[in-house]
């Protein structure tokens, strides 16, 4: 069973965070590339400008700002990447620079990738071939030779 929790960019890193990726739209104020410690940049995910001036943090404006997003995120390619994260790992921390986590875009990633979404005939396990068994990350490469997380070598059977 997949495990989500989202944290901000400027927490410390705990030691049951998984598979860490930033799911913001624009790299977080005051933090260097080389510091953050993340494994994915996932900025496709995040709202659109439109939608994330729209809502500009009003809590009155959650529901509507979640339905709003969960209508972005119907598309192909936000599914299959939704899919990907479920497939690659148990444990998924949302790293977002927002300061209401619970009221967040964040947020309702962690529900989708909890909860899923209808069943679009996907399948997480055609993602199954690119996940390192060694430490369970994804590896991009087609197909993956080498797992940037533990340097693993994987080799197609």
């Amino acid at each position: 069973m997949l495990s989500v929790q989202v944290r901000r960019v400027y927490d410390e890193p705990q030691s049951d965070d998984g598979l860490r990726v930033l799911v913001d739209g624009v790299w977080p104020r005051g933090i260097a590339k080389q510091r953050l410690a993340h494994d994915e940049w996932l900025r496709d995910l995040a709202p659109s400008s439109d939608l994330r001036r729209w809502f500009g943090h009003d809590r009155s404006k959650f529901a509507e700002f979640r339905r709003r997003y969960r209508t972005e995120l119907d598309t192909a390619t936000a599914r299959q990447t939704l899919d990907r994260l479920r497939a690659t790992t148990t444990t998924v921390t949302l790293l977002t620079a927002t300061k209401d986590v619970q009221h967040s875009h964040a947020a309702v990633l962690a529900e989708l990738l909890e909860n899923g979404q209808p069943d679009e005939g996907g399948d997480p396990a055609c993602w199954l071939a690119g996940v390192c068994p060694e430490c369970g990350r994804f590896v991009p490469d087609e197909p993956p030779t080498t797992c940037p997380g533990c340097g693993t070598r994987i080799t197609q059977d």
